[in-house]
């Protein structure tokens, strides 16, 4: 792994502020689609999709919701104190759990206009005939407290304020309430939408249906996502993030073999369900990977099959139908991928962790595709448009 070749600056391209979507289309699937294939690139709709997948195929999506993670107190003195939700630290880490806990929650954040909030202090806000205080714990770690007889979820919805990209330059208004969401989203807590869904469309999803699997796992996605990469990638501190898979994940990916990831969301989740695989079969437990660990662990490595009937074997034995567990697994060129074999996915931010991902799926075509797409008058970043891309199939001998 040489950091030199993995620095920032080689997966920069210019990005001008007016090819940054700054709302969506009026009609999700309107937007342009690039189809990547085998090193040509062609320009379609988003709504052609159906037709352009060829084999049989498992698409996979992430059924994240996004909450309203922006919270804005007030101090007596007139000073606005934003608290921005990234990770629940107790009752309890589970997202779908802490969305329903009544009366209080500590969770990590970010908070803007810090200086004017000191540690152990609090602010509290009226809401719905009752109180909310917020009371700074930590440098970093909130402690909310409410003596409504509502859940975390319920009184989020009214205090909190959808948290769209700092890219977009505008507040949210209703429509984003919608369109910042994709029409599959099931379950809350991610604080960044999986954009590469926004473009589908339940007509879309039912026509895909028809030919192909169309499978459902969770990866919570977090502001991490947006971090700028400021040193070489060795050392860039990856976000982690909360991923949920199931049995039936699991056996689908058995099943087939031409897997189509919905999103970098989607594809990390799929990529770190092998390696959990690995690591079951090399005697560890807890559902974790770290960053570097494919690359530290990248000898004598087993099949999919085996490493997914290594996680099968282990819910057996523990009597699960689900599993939860974290992933910051970091993924740039010189990966090689497990799992998935074609991406659906928006254009994104030059010289971040996404951008190295795209490298390492396309290889050196990166560039040419985002200049094709720039050339053609692409929407760029969340609201923006999207890509169908299809690398040349490698000779993996993991496969069987």
């Amino acid at each position: 792994m040489d950091s030199k070749d993995i620095h920032p600056s080689n997966f920069y391209y210019e990005l001008p502020k007016e090819k940054i979507a700054q709302t969506p289309l009026s009609n999700r699937s309107d937007s342009k689609l690039l189809h990547y294939q085998y090193g040509n690139i062609t320009h379609k709709k988003f709504n052609e999709l159906p037709q352009l997948i060829s084999q049989k195929s498992l698409i996979v999506l992430n059924n994240t919701k996004v909450i309203p993670a922006r919270l804005i107190f007030w101090k007596d003195s007139g000073a606005r104190i934003e608290i921005f939700l990234l990770d629940p630290l107790g009752p309890t880490l589970v997202m779908e759990a802490i969305m329903n806990v009544k009366k209080s929650c500590r969770w990590h954040c970010i908070i803007g206009n810090a200086k004017k909030w000191k540690i152990k202090t609090s602010l509290s806000i009226k809401i719905k005939g009752g109180l909310i205080t917020a009371e700074r714990a930590k440098e970093n770690e909130v402690v909310f407290s409410w003596n409504h007889d509502l859940t975390w979820s319920e009184l989020l919805n009214d205090l909190g304020n959808l948290p769209l990209p700092p890219y977009i330059e505008r507040n949210p208004d209703l429509q984003d309430q919608d369109r910042y969401q994709t029409v599959y989203s099931k379950y809350e807590g991610a604080v960044a939408a999986p954009t590469a869904g926004l473009h589908f469309t339940e007509n879309i999803l039912i026509q895909l249906g028809t030919d192909h699997k169309v499978d459902y796992l969770t990866l919570h996605v977090s502001a991490g996502t947006f971090q700028p990469i400021k040193t070489s990638a060795a050392d860039h501190p990856m976000h982690q993030e909360q991923l949920i898979i199931t049995k039936e994940n699991l056996l689908n990916i058995l099943d087939n073999d031409q897997i189509i990831a919905v999103g970098t969301t989607s594809l990390r989740t799929l990529e770190s369900i092998y390696w959990y695989g690995v690591k079951l079969l090399n005697g560890g437990v807890d559902f974790f990977i770290p960053k570097l660990y494919p690359y530290q662990h990248a000898h004598l490595l087993p099949s999919k099959k085996a490493a997914i009937n290594a996680i099968l074997d282990h819910m057996r034995h523990s009597e699960l139908t689900e599993l939860q567990g974290y992933t910051e697994i970091f993924i740039f060129p010189g990966y090689e991928f497990k799992i998935v074999k074609k991406l659906i996915t928006n254009f994104h931010m030059p010289g971040t962790t996404l951008m190295m991902l795209i490298a390492a799926f396309c290889g050196a075509d990166w560039n040419k595709i985002y200049q094709a797409a720039l050339g053609d008058n692409y929407r760029f970043l969340s609201y923006g448009d999207s890509s169908f891309l299809e690398p040349m199939p490698s000779i993996n001998p993991l496969e069987g």
